[in-house]
């Protein structure tokens, strides 16, 4: 990372978590519920014929439902070819897979939403049908959908997937166009097999690996975007079979950051070292013990970047179980962020990310 672009994060924190948190989602309390698509059935021509969902929990932060909105993270590509989730504020609809994916459609009605420099990625009048069942939701592509180039093949399948599994009720993706299951995506033929998952990755990262066959992938968040406008991007990296630890990988990546020609940034310093092996309660809580290079480099004062925690939270949750982190340095847990706000509970994954407005 440039030191004046990490001098730049640190200084923005306090503007910067507001885009990933939004009305405290970001906070030490438990993960918000949503009310996604149960079972949804849909006719060729994409009518509703069956939708089955249960009631949404009522909690002080859902104005979104009460207003006629409902956020939702779509993933488009920002100017430099990265997939990134926004979320963004979609009328309410009882088909909400099926609205978020035909908010990825380039000219529609994503359209005048688009955050600076991002753009949609299913081709233009591309028109579809959703079938969620037994966690796997079948997309079924008009012929439109075959109108990409090459380079855009992946950035739609990861498109795709990682806002159809945003819903707890959606694990895997199949495609379809016309009506027939696609074994391979139609342009470049990137292998689909029997259905696309998150285990695929996004913005795939292979620098420095010599032998991809010995290594397994770990998904991590980095910084991108400029002042006043951050937010935080996946980034799946391949480490070796080796490490037997996956949250130790993760952390490790972190420190690592990414790889240089990709505009992303990460806000943890070089040497940063977790002091003993992650440690998981059955409620799915990890602990993670840091030396102290953990504390901002900006402030004379012991306080961990927002920035830091963030990326962390998300990366570190993007794993199988985990529900929250709670960090300690050298064993102790009293700690503050840059905004005084204490550290010592454990901190959840927010409902969606990247929710500011730009």
């Amino acid at each position: 990372m440039s030191i004046n672009k990490k001098t730049t994060i640190v200084s923005a924190v306090l503007v910067s978590s507001v885009l990933l948190s939004g009305c405290g989602l970001f906070s030490s309390g438990g993960k918000e519920k949503m009310d996604p698509p149960q079972t949804v059935s849909y006719t060729e021509d994409g009518k509703s014929v069956k939708e089955e969902s249960t009631e949404t929990e009522t909690t002080g932060t859902e104005e979104a439902e009460v207003t006629g909105t409902v956020q939702t993270e779509l993933y488009l590509v920002n100017k430099d070819g990265i997939v990134v989730p926004q979320t963004l504020a979609l009328p309410k609809t009882e088909s909400v897979a099926k609205q978020a994916l035909e908010y990825l459609v380039k000219d529609g009605p994503v359209t005048g939403m688009l955050p600076n420099d991002f753009e949609a990625v299913l081709p233009a009048d591309t028109t579809l049908s959703v079938n969620i069942r037994d966690k796997v939701a079948t997309v079924n592509f008009s012929k439109e959908f075959k109108d990409y180039q090459a380079e855009e093949e992946m950035k739609i399948l990861q498109s795709v997937t990682w806002t159809l599994t945003q819903f707890d009720s959606v694990d895997k993706v199949k495609f379809q166009m016309n009506g027939h299951d696609l074994k391979a995506m139609p342009v470049k033929g990137s292998p689909i097999g029997e259905g696309y998952s998150r285990a695929n990755g996004i913005n795939l990262d292979t620098t420095d690996v010599a032998d991809i066959r010995n290594t397994k992938p770990v998904t991590v968040y980095y910084i991108g975007g400029n002042k006043d406008a951050y937010y935080y991007v996946p980034v799946t990296k391949r480490v070796s079979n080796k490490e037997s630890n996956n949250l130790r990988a993760a952390v490790n990546e972190l420190v690592k950051g990414p790889s240089y020609d990709t505009n992303l940034d990460s806000d943890f310093l070089a040497d940063v070292k977790l002091l003993e092996d992650p440690k998981i309660d059955e409620n799915g809580k990890v602990t993670l013990n840091f030396n102290e290079a953990i504390f901002s480099s900006s402030s004379e004062e012991k306080v961990i970047s927002k920035h830091l925690i963030n990326a962390l939270v998300l990366s570190i949750t993007e794993q199988k179980g985990i529900e929250s982190v709670a960090i300690t340095v050298d064993g102790k847990a009293e700690l503050v962020d840059e905004s005084g706000k204490n550290l010592t509970e454990p901190v959840t994954r927010p409902e969606k990310v990247n929710t500011g407005s730009f």
